[in-house]
Protein backbone atom coordinates (compact mmCIF):
# COMPACT_ATOMS: atom_id res chain seq x y z
CA UNK A 1 0.00 0.00 0.00
CA UNK A 2 1.22 3.52 -0.86
CA UNK A 3 2.03 5.81 1.79
CA UNK A 4 1.09 9.21 1.99
CA UNK A 5 3.40 11.64 -0.66
CA UNK A 6 5.42 14.38 0.18
CA UNK A 7 7.27 15.81 -2.67
CA UNK A 8 9.64 13.09 -3.89
CA UNK A 9 9.35 10.62 -1.08
CA UNK A 10 6.37 8.39 -1.28
CA UNK A 11 6.55 6.25 1.72
CA UNK A 12 6.09 2.30 2.89
CA UNK A 13 6.93 0.43 5.72
CA UNK A 14 9.57 -0.79 3.72
CA UNK A 15 11.09 2.30 1.99
CA UNK A 16 10.84 3.98 5.75
CA UNK A 17 12.88 0.73 6.79
CA UNK A 18 16.14 1.22 4.28
CA UNK A 19 15.57 5.03 4.99
CA UNK A 20 16.35 4.75 8.76
CA UNK A 21 19.12 1.66 7.91
CA UNK A 22 20.75 3.88 5.24
CA UNK A 23 20.65 7.68 6.91
CA UNK A 24 20.33 7.56 10.69
CA UNK A 25 21.82 4.11 11.22
CA UNK A 26 21.14 1.77 13.78
CA UNK A 27 18.90 4.67 16.19
CA UNK A 28 16.86 6.83 14.70
CA UNK A 29 17.28 10.42 15.08
CA UNK A 30 14.39 12.25 16.57
CA UNK A 31 13.81 15.88 15.68
CA UNK A 32 12.19 18.38 18.05
CA UNK A 33 9.82 21.24 17.00
CA UNK A 34 9.45 24.32 18.87
CA UNK A 35 6.81 25.98 16.85
CA UNK A 36 4.67 23.83 14.25
CA UNK A 37 3.69 26.35 11.85
CA UNK A 38 4.04 26.52 7.77
CA UNK A 39 7.66 25.48 7.97
CA UNK A 40 8.09 23.23 10.96
CA UNK A 41 5.04 21.51 10.33
CA UNK A 42 6.84 20.66 6.55
CA UNK A 43 10.27 20.08 8.30
CA UNK A 44 7.95 17.11 10.22
CA UNK A 45 6.21 15.66 7.46
CA UNK A 46 9.86 15.46 5.69
CA UNK A 47 11.12 14.04 8.44
CA UNK A 48 8.57 11.48 9.33
CA UNK A 49 8.58 10.30 5.52
CA UNK A 50 12.90 9.75 5.94
CA UNK A 51 12.43 7.61 8.55
CA UNK A 52 12.68 9.76 11.86
CA UNK A 53 11.17 10.29 14.65
CA UNK A 54 9.12 14.18 15.49
CA UNK A 55 8.33 15.52 18.51
CA UNK A 56 6.13 18.91 17.94
CA UNK A 57 5.09 21.96 20.05
CA UNK A 58 3.86 25.37 20.07
CA UNK A 59 3.00 28.15 22.36
CA UNK A 60 -0.71 27.04 22.60
CA UNK A 61 0.12 23.41 23.78
CA UNK A 62 0.31 20.12 22.59
CA UNK A 63 -3.98 19.34 22.27
CA UNK A 64 -4.19 22.07 19.40
CA UNK A 65 -1.23 19.31 17.40
CA UNK A 66 -3.29 16.40 17.94
CA UNK A 67 -4.91 16.40 14.04
CA UNK A 68 -0.46 17.15 12.70
CA UNK A 69 -0.15 13.99 14.98
CA UNK A 70 -2.75 11.80 13.56
CA UNK A 71 -2.02 12.44 10.13
CA UNK A 72 1.83 11.90 10.98
CA UNK A 73 1.29 8.41 12.42
CA UNK A 74 3.33 6.42 15.20
CA UNK A 75 6.75 8.45 14.52
CA UNK A 76 5.11 11.71 15.59
CA UNK A 77 4.08 12.84 19.07
CA UNK A 78 3.14 16.39 21.04
CA UNK A 79 4.50 17.82 23.84
CA UNK A 80 5.73 21.31 25.04
CA UNK A 81 8.50 23.72 23.63
CA UNK A 82 11.06 22.42 27.01
CA UNK A 83 9.96 18.44 25.61
CA UNK A 84 10.78 18.96 22.08
CA UNK A 85 14.12 20.38 22.74
CA UNK A 86 15.00 17.62 25.49
CA UNK A 87 13.48 14.95 23.29
CA UNK A 88 15.64 16.33 20.20
CA UNK A 89 18.85 14.89 18.73
CA UNK A 90 18.30 17.93 16.25
CA UNK A 91 16.17 20.95 17.50
CA UNK A 92 14.15 23.08 14.82
CA UNK A 93 13.30 26.66 16.14
CA UNK A 94 10.85 27.66 14.13
CA UNK A 95 8.90 30.47 16.11
CA UNK A 96 8.69 34.75 15.32
CA UNK A 97 11.83 36.13 16.17
CA UNK A 98 10.08 38.78 18.51
CA UNK A 99 9.58 34.99 20.74
CA UNK A 100 13.05 33.97 20.25
CA UNK A 101 13.98 34.70 24.29
CA UNK A 102 10.82 31.82 25.25
CA UNK A 103 12.85 28.93 23.70
CA UNK A 104 13.69 26.80 26.47
CA UNK A 105 17.57 26.98 26.81
CA UNK A 106 18.43 24.76 29.46
CA UNK A 107 17.03 21.12 27.84
CA UNK A 108 18.72 22.68 24.46
CA UNK A 109 22.41 22.82 25.69
CA UNK A 110 24.87 20.82 23.61
CA UNK A 111 21.75 20.19 21.06
CA UNK A 112 22.24 20.64 17.48
CA UNK A 113 19.58 23.33 16.84
CA UNK A 114 18.71 25.02 13.35
CA UNK A 115 17.46 28.40 13.55
CA UNK A 116 14.71 28.91 10.62
CA UNK A 117 13.98 32.82 11.48
CA UNK A 118 13.74 36.15 9.88
CA UNK A 119 14.01 39.57 11.15
CA UNK A 120 10.40 41.13 10.20
CA UNK A 121 10.03 44.33 11.98
CA UNK A 122 7.11 44.78 10.88
CA UNK A 123 5.54 41.41 12.94
CA UNK A 124 8.45 41.31 15.61
CA UNK A 125 9.03 45.11 16.25
CA UNK A 126 12.44 46.73 15.96
CA UNK A 127 15.84 45.30 17.22
CA UNK A 128 18.26 47.95 17.80
CA UNK A 129 20.85 45.39 16.77
CA UNK A 130 19.63 44.15 14.18
CA UNK A 131 18.80 47.40 12.55
CA UNK A 132 22.27 48.19 12.97
CA UNK A 133 23.45 45.33 11.46
CA UNK A 134 26.13 44.77 13.97
CA UNK A 135 24.37 41.14 14.46
CA UNK A 136 22.48 38.35 12.93
CA UNK A 137 19.14 37.04 13.98
CA UNK A 138 20.34 33.61 14.58
CA UNK A 139 23.29 35.22 16.95
CA UNK A 140 21.02 36.54 18.70
CA UNK A 141 19.31 32.96 19.52
CA UNK A 142 22.88 31.79 19.88
CA UNK A 143 23.28 34.15 22.29
CA UNK A 144 20.28 33.70 24.49
CA UNK A 145 20.66 29.38 23.93
CA UNK A 146 24.05 29.77 25.26
CA UNK A 147 25.52 26.29 25.01
CA UNK A 148 23.56 25.06 21.87
CA UNK A 149 25.09 24.85 18.58
CA UNK A 150 23.05 26.77 16.16
CA UNK A 151 23.01 26.39 12.47
CA UNK A 152 20.87 28.78 10.18
CA UNK A 153 18.67 27.25 8.11
CA UNK A 154 15.17 26.48 6.00
CA UNK A 155 14.90 30.49 6.22
CA UNK A 156 15.08 31.00 2.70
CA UNK A 157 12.15 28.54 1.24
CA UNK A 158 8.57 28.78 0.82
CA UNK A 159 7.10 26.37 2.86
CA UNK A 160 5.68 24.68 -0.43
CA UNK A 161 8.22 24.79 -1.96
CA UNK A 162 10.10 23.47 0.57
CA UNK A 163 7.59 20.17 0.15
CA UNK A 164 7.72 20.38 -4.16
CA UNK A 165 11.16 20.41 -4.36
CA UNK A 166 12.62 17.98 -2.42
CA UNK A 167 14.57 15.19 -4.46
CA UNK A 168 16.49 11.69 -3.75
CA UNK A 169 20.26 12.13 -3.45
CA UNK A 170 22.17 12.42 -6.88
CA UNK A 171 18.24 13.65 -8.92
CA UNK A 172 19.99 16.03 -11.71
CA UNK A 173 17.41 18.71 -10.42
CA UNK A 174 18.06 18.22 -6.51
CA UNK A 175 17.94 22.09 -4.79
CA UNK A 176 20.50 23.13 -2.46
CA UNK A 177 19.20 25.37 0.57
CA UNK A 178 21.94 27.72 2.43
CA UNK A 179 23.11 26.71 6.04
CA UNK A 180 24.92 29.13 8.14
CA UNK A 181 26.87 28.65 11.79
CA UNK A 182 29.77 28.23 14.18
CA UNK A 183 30.52 24.73 14.75
CA UNK A 184 31.69 22.57 11.91
CA UNK A 185 30.14 19.09 13.70
CA UNK A 186 26.87 20.63 13.92
CA UNK A 187 26.93 21.97 10.14
CA UNK A 188 27.71 18.25 9.28
CA UNK A 189 25.08 17.08 11.25
CA UNK A 190 22.66 19.57 9.87
CA UNK A 191 23.77 18.38 5.93
CA UNK A 192 23.44 14.80 6.93
CA UNK A 193 19.60 15.43 7.84
CA UNK A 194 18.90 17.93 5.08
CA UNK A 195 20.37 15.09 2.50
CA UNK A 196 18.27 12.75 3.90
CA UNK A 197 14.90 14.74 3.87
CA UNK A 198 15.61 15.94 0.20
CA UNK A 199 18.19 18.77 -0.23
CA UNK A 200 21.79 19.53 -0.81
CA UNK A 201 23.45 22.31 1.05
CA UNK A 202 25.61 25.02 0.57
CA UNK A 203 27.73 26.43 3.33
CA UNK A 204 27.77 30.13 3.87
CA UNK A 205 29.99 30.48 6.29
CA UNK A 206 29.60 31.69 10.37
CA UNK A 207 26.35 32.93 12.30
CA UNK A 208 27.85 36.56 11.01
CA UNK A 209 27.04 35.58 7.53
CA UNK A 210 23.95 34.60 7.55
CA UNK A 211 22.72 37.89 6.89
CA UNK A 212 23.65 36.86 3.28
CA UNK A 213 20.46 34.20 3.08
CA UNK A 214 18.03 36.46 5.01
CA UNK A 215 15.13 38.79 3.69
CA UNK A 216 15.76 41.41 0.77
CA UNK A 217 19.24 39.48 -0.48
CA UNK A 218 18.81 37.45 -3.65
CA UNK A 219 18.94 34.09 -2.31
CA UNK A 220 15.63 34.85 -0.45
CA UNK A 221 13.18 32.89 -2.00
CA UNK A 222 14.23 34.12 -5.54
CA UNK A 223 16.37 30.80 -6.79
CA UNK A 224 13.23 28.73 -5.85
CA UNK A 225 10.77 30.49 -7.85
CA UNK A 226 9.72 33.48 -6.20
CA UNK A 227 10.35 36.79 -7.43
CA UNK A 228 8.99 40.87 -6.48
CA UNK A 229 5.99 42.35 -8.81
CA UNK A 230 6.33 45.52 -9.70
CA UNK A 231 4.74 46.51 -6.75
CA UNK A 232 7.28 45.06 -4.88
CA UNK A 233 5.47 42.19 -3.06
CA UNK A 234 6.70 38.81 -3.31
CA UNK A 235 5.04 36.78 -6.22
CA UNK A 236 4.91 32.89 -7.09
CA UNK A 237 3.36 31.84 -4.05
CA UNK A 238 0.99 29.14 -6.14
CA UNK A 239 4.16 28.14 -8.26
CA UNK A 240 4.92 24.85 -7.98
CA UNK A 241 8.84 25.99 -7.32
CA UNK A 242 12.15 25.93 -9.45
CA UNK A 243 14.85 23.23 -8.64
CA UNK A 244 17.78 25.31 -7.63
CA UNK A 245 21.08 23.66 -7.34
CA UNK A 246 24.27 24.47 -5.27
CA UNK A 247 25.80 26.18 -7.73
CA UNK A 248 22.86 28.71 -8.38
CA UNK A 249 22.59 29.54 -4.40
CA UNK A 250 26.20 30.08 -4.03
CA UNK A 251 25.75 32.73 -6.99
CA UNK A 252 22.74 34.22 -5.35
CA UNK A 253 24.60 34.68 -2.07
CA UNK A 254 27.75 36.32 -3.89
CA UNK A 255 25.47 38.91 -4.87
CA UNK A 256 24.16 39.52 -1.25
CA UNK A 257 25.32 42.91 -0.27
CA UNK A 258 24.39 44.92 2.65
Amino acid sequence: MRGPVYGFLTVTHASRNWRRRRLVGDGVTTIGLIGSGNIGSTVARLAVAAGHDVVLSNSRGPETLRDLVDELGPRARAGRPADAAAAGDIVVVTVPLKAYREVPADPASGKVVIDTNNYYPERDGHFAELDEASTTSSELLQRHLGGARVVKGFNNIYFKHLVSLARPSGAADRSALPIAGDDAEAKQAVTVFLDAIGFDTVDVGTLADSWRVQPGTPVYGIPYGLYTDSAGNPAGWDSPGTPAGAEVVRAAVAEAQR
